[in-house]
């Protein structure tokens, strides 16, 4: 009986009362559990077809083995970052999530307050349920905005546009949900709940409520579709002056086209495992990707953190900062604002004890001589 309520401790299967309670941020998903709707669980929990490449994202991690350094004097250790001229805090964003009131009816807004309190670095979701400018003004700053390739280039011009205008200096493109996906755990969960949209997200469920960020934005007729191909990334990069970033690349191929295309940022993600199920995970992905940069752009990587160490990993092996997603959704659902804020705090004591651990008193200190 203590072994399994050991065990039960250290996988955070046993709820938290308060944010203070958790020990590390699995604590939190118990916790989001207990307080949602087994539809938005699903949501939140699912990935593609059995869930495989949601599993091997973690299961990457174990992959690649940590080399500790002693009697280095690494105290004090700087875990500062900058992306396109702007200085963060630490090198750990918040992933861009859509319908994040599933999850705490102050959703986004809630996120950005906690990001203005933790200076960490946010992406807003087309898929959103407040307007973008809100959410600069929660954060006390602009954030970043994430798009997918609409029905035709007017709706995308049109989404760019608005975005630009809001002062937002960075535009991320993800481009790995092209064939759609069979999300199997999110459809099992939804026959569990019988719940009405309006009443659990406050709001209607028409693509004009929902979604304020395209809300008035129909598709016109003036130009040929280029969605998908990368025609429309050179085409994306030319209609504006926000960076570009591309998010789900997970090869050295598309990597090297990045490069290629001008693009200013890459974002090495699987969806979390919610897009193809590939079975790889993003870090066994990261070495590839990093050489066909070269440094020559900044690299972000998400999908599957939820350690300092597998922050450290990352780092070591060519990433410039990590992006987390259900990590801090566990806590906004949990604990609404504070709920992020402390996920954001655990990671970041995580990734500073590692490095006084391996002898890196800075992040530039970190090199592929920390794994193995």
């Amino acid at each position: 009986m203590y072994s399994e309520i050991l065990q039960a401790l250290s996988q955070g299967e046993l709820p938290i009362d308060a944010p203070q309670d958790a020990i590390n941020v699995f604590d939190f998903e118990a916790a989001a559990r207990e307080r949602m709707s087994p539809a938005h669980y699903g949501y939140l929990a699912t990935g593609s077809d059995n869930d495989a490449t949601v599993h091997a994202n973690r299961k990457g991690f174990d992959r690649f083995k940590l080399r500790p350094r002693r009697l280095t004097g690494v105290d004090a250790v700087d875990t500062s970052i900058e992306l396109f001229g702007v200085k963060w805090k630490a090198p750990i964003a918040l992933s861009p999530v859509g319908n994040e009131r599933a999850f705490h009816p102050e959703g986004a807004v809630a996120v950005g307050r906690a990001a203005r309190e933790k200076d960490a670095l946010q992406v807003l979701s087309i898929g959103a349920n407040f307007a973008l400018a809100d959410v600069h003004a929660a954060r006390g700053g602009p954030v970043w905005f994430q798009i997918y390739p609409l029905n035709d280039w007017s709706q995308t011009r049109a989404v760019v546009k608005r975005v630009e205008a809001t002062g937002c200096p960075v535009l991320v493109l993800t481009v790995d949900m092209e064939a759609g996906h069979n999300r199997e755990t999110l459809e099992r969960f939804k026959r569990l709940d019988d719940g009405d949209c309006g009443a659990c997200h406050g709001l209607g469920c028409t693509r004009e409520d929902k979604y304020p960020n395209i809300a008035g934005i129909t598709a016109a007729s003036d130009a040929a579709p280029l969605l998908w191909k990368w025609e429309f990334v050179e085409r994306l990069k030319a209609s504006t002056a926000m960076k570009l970033v591309i998010k789900g690349i997970v090869t050295h191929e598309d990597a090297a086209l990045c490069v290629e295309h001008g693009v200013d940022g890459i974002i090495v993600s699987n969806h979390g495992g919610r897009a193809e199920n590939s079975g790889r995970s993003t870090i066994e992905c990261l070495p590839e990707v990093a050489e066909a940069v070269g440094g020559k752009i900044p690299l972000l990587i998400d999908s599957g953190f939820r350690r300092g160490t597998d922050i450290y990993k990352a780092l070591a092996l060519g990433a410039d900062a990590i992006c987390i997603g259900r990590p801090y959704l566990w806590g906004l659902a949990s604990f609404g604002q504070q709920g992020v804020e402390a996920v954001l705090e655990i990671l970041q004591r995580e990734l500073e004890l590692v490095m006084r651990q391996c002898g890196a008193p800075s992040l530039r200190a970190i090199d592929s001589s920390s794994v193995l």
